[in-house]
């Protein structure tokens, strides 16, 4: 019995030290990439000053609107909300199934025990008869306790290439979350920009009221002066009702607004009102990046993820390899069986085998080479997802820096329209008063000027906006957050022994 121990430890030693790892080895896909973005139109090479900059500002891009609370609502974003917590526990769920392939390095042993009575049927010709119970009677008790082992060795790198597929699987979901965390800076920015212009088009209605209101007052009295008409009175009542029906979806957009902030943070919707109803100066729009290479495409979480995606898929198609090799494993067996319990562990109740079993595919009509041609199809795929979604990347960027260039533009003639129409809507004020005119001037200056400040107002709320989607765009503000644990009253320690001793 020695003989066939040592032999069958030899033959697991030699096959442990010829062990090898079929299927293709990783290799990144390298795509040619042009040095710079064509939108950026960087006059002069970047210093080390610009790139020290530019990367701290990459971290916590949202400092840069100089907004303190704005900064604030980030910080609790970041620590309330639930898809984000919720991304971390796929985080951590992907990391115990990873621990669960690897378990499979390692030999599984199990403990059982039992005992009772049995009876045995009599109505068989030839029953033998049983050690320990010469008169052949059909009850007996029995007592057995024993153990159960196997162990698998990876001689082709089957379970080292499904730790890997894992691995890659628990980087991807890792990333997944910094593609959830730059969405919630996104939406969240986005939400508080487009608050506070809608508060300033509040103002402007207010103001336009006010104006509506005193264009009211100048044609009753000038028509108890004997100068105007009820025509012109009806013209200014209705404008005045127009100003004010304008204003009510803003204050409703308000609340809607602050109803999402609220819940981007974890909060019951109405919990921030009171504090983001309070109308506040437009964040300040911060300067252009001053040097953006292309390399900064791969701070981009969806590239990241693509990029984890076509590694996974490669050490799967190791996996599909290995399972045309042979299999090897080690089962073990101990099982004392006795009829009384001085009796387990006298030598005539042992009972146990030792083994090297190897299994090896030999027909199976073409399943398992399939299995290889689609692990290296959906390897393909995954690489030119990759190289598409690169793609789909630059092209963000690029639109992002036109649309901030252009609508530096634009937004300077629409300040300066909204300035123009508020002087000509003054002056025909000024000339109505004095006879020189007549009302409809007046309403149509005065419609124009409320159009071009509502114009001028999403003119700012887009200079905005371009600057969270530029920095969305680069993939900015994912790195240094932590990820958030489980917090559920469940723990290892708090089990049975064993659960303290071993790692199951």
């Amino acid at each position: 019995m020695k003989i066939y121990r040592r032999l069958a430890l030899g033959m697991a030693s030699s096959l442990m030290l010829s062990a090898c790892t079929v299927g293709p080895n990783y290799q990144p896909d390298r795509m040619k990439l042009p040095a710079g973005f064509k939108e950026a139109a960087q006059e002069h090479p970047a210093t080390p000053e610009e790139i020290a900059r530019t990367n701290k500002e990459m971290v916590e891009w949202w400092s840069l609107f100089q907004d303190p609370l704005l900064s604030r609502l980030v910080d609790e974003a970041i620590k309330g909300n639930y898809d984000l917590q919720i991304a971390s526990q796929h985080i951590l769920a992907e990391r115990a199934v990873r621990d669960r392939a690897a378990s499979q390095w390692y030999p599984q042993l199990d403990a059982n025990m039992g005992g009772g009575d049995v009876r045995y049927s009599l109505n068989i010709d030839n029953w033998p008869i049983r050690p320990g119970n010469p008169m052949n009677r059909p009850e007996a008790s029995m007592l057995t306790y024993g153990a159960t082992a196997s162990w698998e060795l990876d001689m082709f790198g089957r379970i080292r290439r499904d730790v890997e597929a894992h691995e890659r699987e628990v980087e991807a979901t890792i990333e997944g979350r910094r593609a959830i965390l730059m969405g919630l800076l996104s939406e969240l920015a986005s939400d508080y920009m487009l608050l506070r212009v809608t508060q300033l088009q509040i103002k402007i209605a207010t103001d336009n009221i006010r104006v509506a209101r005193d264009a009211l007052d100048l044609t009753n009295r000038l028509y108890s002066e004997g100068v105007g008409n009820t025509l012109q009175t009806a013209q200014a009542q209705a404008e005045l009702d127009a100003q004010i029906a304008q204003r009510e979806p803003l204050k409703t957009r308000v609340s809607q607004v602050t109803h999402a902030i609220a819940v981007l943070l974890g909060k019951m919707p109405g919990e921030l009102e009171d504090e983001l109803k309070q109308p506040r100066d437009l964040p300040h729009v911060p300067e252009f990046p001053a040097v953006l290479p292309s390399v900064v495409i791969a701070n981009r979480p969806d590239v990241r993820v693509a990029e984890r995606k076509y590694a996974l898929a490669t050490a799967q198609i190791g996996v599909a390899v290995a399972n045309l090799y042979p299999h090897f494993v080690v089962p073990l067996t101990f099982n004392p069986n006795a009829s009384a319990m001085y009796q387990a562990f006298q030598a005539n109740a042992m009972s146990w085998q030792f083994l090297l079993m190897a299994s090896m595919p030999l027909m199976h009509g073409g399943k398992m080479t399939a299995e290889v041609r689609a692990s290296q199809a959906t390897a393909e795929a995954a690489r030119l997802t990759y190289r598409q979604t690169v793609l789909q990347a630059f092209k963000e960027v690029e639109d992002s820096m036109a649309a901030w260039h252009d609508d530096i533009e634009y937004a300077e003639q629409l300040h300066k329209a909204a300035q123009d129409s508020a002087t000509a809507s003054e002056r025909a004020r000024k000339l109505y008063s004095a006879g020189l005119v007549g009302f409809l001037e007046v309403l149509t200056t005065e419609r124009t000027t409320l159009n071009a400040q509502n114009m001028e107002a999403l003119a700012r709320l887009e200079r905005l906006r371009d600057a969270v989607n530029l920095y969305t765009a680069l993939g900015a503000g994912w790195k240094g957050v932590a990820l958030t644990n489980s917090t559920l009253p469940v723990s290892l320690e708090t089990q049975n022994v064993l659960a303290k001793a071993f790692s199951q």
